[in-house]
């Protein structure tokens, strides 16, 4: 076999798995770099930056201590701005017979490398850091009229048989628990502090050239809380297991002012870069049940995001993309309004979620679906720019798992190919999952006039406007039952405010 030069992403730092799975010291290099092409075709997170030039370069310390020589171009104007250019500088360095990449997790990065013209062969090396291939949720997707993903993750529960009774039944009786997962906040427990995680030198330099580097970025850095080694994100997820694993399933929709973490784990980063694998995370929750730490329905419930959501979003992803990107169900084109990049709203529940969002590259999913996302689909948001914000601001954010949740959940773009119906909701739900309410100005009772929240209105402008593509669609024959029965009098009163309301948070024409 001839020597190999690999080319390790941002998102790939996981030992013995992709394109270091045969890799050996002294016979193989590697090459890393931190370029401009990949930090800045949006707008990311300042966290994001130094969350993967951070790990990125404790990775490559690793490599060197396992005698990998490792050519690592550390971010610069005079280093390489594309990734082409950095493996052109490393063949130079160490000439080798073949490149080898594990394959990029963007459809974009995809076809950069598979169109790369260097000296040698590239060879593209499947990505096994899944537990799904693209291939097995292809044969899987194959046939079906619909891709659900309850039944999804009911054939990955079973091939991992992680959850199950020795009959092949699921663990408990049922194969999901949402019914006990759903509370909203009402202040009556505590949340536990996270321990504070003090930076260290290699962290610290990364900080001070992303805040010399991307001013113009969201993230405060001040505030940084992330692990940035397979260890330390270990430690953070054990810390999760031990603290709030218990309490995870039962607020894992609540929307709370006290706390942005409240019981969440915080690890979705940390799987999606490859300091954390995604069998062995299900596997220590499932132990933890086993031993009477925690309940199945918290169990359950955080098991089926991984093994179940997680990889079911990516099997969406790479089976419709490239087009999947161009789609727009409801013709959403209005332009998202600029308070989405400072959070300068009076409404409460999306001024939270906003500002910890830009601030620490963090919100749950409650609040990126049915806060923002519900915002953004109620008023017809432009889909393209709400998918390459969410993409930007968030540190998880990479599009294979960005793509299908925005497009395809929150904004109902995608011909229902993931959601059964569109994630729409009133006031109510809000006020139902928390206590933001307590702090508005608006009143989540009130539909229209001054002082009415503007979920209310927006929400029953959006059903008329789009009454008659789901009025065939069963689970929505309620609530456009709902609203048919009102007197036409209220509709207009309804709408009519909506319509202003909708001028006022979202102009069609920005200045």
């Amino acid at each position: 076999m001839g020597t190999a030069l690999i080319c390790i992403l941002g998102d790939q730092l996981t030992h013995g798995r992709g394109a270091l799975k045969d890799a050996i010291p002294g016979r193989d290099s590697i090459v890393m770099a931190e370029v401009t092409a990949e930090a800045c075709y949006v707008k990311h997170n300042r966290h994001k930056i130094a969350l993967i030039f951070s790990a990125m370069r404790h990775f490559c310390r690793e490599l060197r201590s396992m005698g990998f020589s490792v050519h690592y171009f550390e971010y610069s104007s005079r280093g390489p701005a594309t990734l082409l250019e950095a493996a052109e500088a490393a063949l130079l360095l160490s000439p080798a017979d073949e490149v080898r990449c594990c394959e990029p997790g963007e459809h974009r990065l995809r076809e950069e490398i598979a169109a790369w013209n260097l000296p040698v062969p590239v060879h593209i090396i499947p990505d096994d850091r899944f537990l799904c291939s693209e291939e097995e949720f292809q044969a899987w997707a194959d046939g079906r009229k619909q891709l659900r993903m309850e039944y999804f993750y009911r054939e990955m529960r079973r091939k991992y048989r992680i959850l199950l009774e020795e009959n092949g039944k699921p663990a408990g009786g049922s194969w999901n628990f949402d019914a006990q997962n759903r509370r909203g906040w009402r202040a009556r427990e505590s949340v536990p502090a996270r321990p504070t995680l003090v930076p260290d030198c290699i962290t610290a330099e990364v900080i001070e050239l992303v805040n010399r580097e991307f001013p113009d970025h969201p993230g405060n850095l001040d505030l940084f809380y992330l692990a940035t080694t397979s260890q330390e994100a270990n430690v953070h997820f054990d810390w999760f297991l031990q603290h709030c694993l218990g309490l995870f399933g039962t607020y894992q929709d609540a929307l709370a002012e006290e706390s942005p973490w409240l019981f969440h784990s915080l690890v979705s980063m940390y799987l999606n870069i490859g300091l954390l694998d995604p069998l062995d995370v299900c596997l220590k929750v499932e132990r933890a049940w086993q031993d009477g730490r925690c309940g199945i329905a918290a169990a359950e419930g955080f098991i089926r995001q991984i093994l179940g959501w997680r990889e079911y979003v990516r099997g969406i992803y790479w089976c419709a993309m490239p087009e999947y990107a161009r789609r727009n169900t409801l013709n959403a084109k209005r332009p998202m309004p600029e308070w989405f990049w400072d959070g300068d709203t009076d409404m409460r529940c999306l001024e939270v979620a906003l500002r910890q969002t830009l601030d620490l590259g963090y919100a749950h999913h409650i609040q990126r679906l049915m806060v923002i996302g519900n915002f953004a689909l109620l008023a017809g948001l432009d889909v393209e720019q709400v998918c390459s914000w969410y993409l930007a601001v968030y540190v998880d954010a990479f599009e294979w798992v960005e793509l299908p949740n925005t497009l395809g959940m929150a904004l109902y773009a995608d011909d229902g190919m993931m959601a059964s119906k569109p994630y729409a909701a009133s006031g109510k739900y809000i006020q139902r999952q928390g206590n933001h309410c307590k702090k508005c100005r608006y009143s989540p009772t009130r539909v229209a006039g001054d002082g009415a929240c503007p979920f209310n209105a927006l929400y029953w402008y959006f059903l008329s406007r789009h009454e008659h593509r789901l009025k065939d669609n069963p689970r929505m024959s309620m609530v456009l039952g709902n609203w048919s029965k009102k007197a036409d009098s209220e509709k207009t009163e309804i709408l009519v405010w909506a319509k202003q309301e909708l001028e006022r948070l979202a102009p069609e024409w920005t200045p």
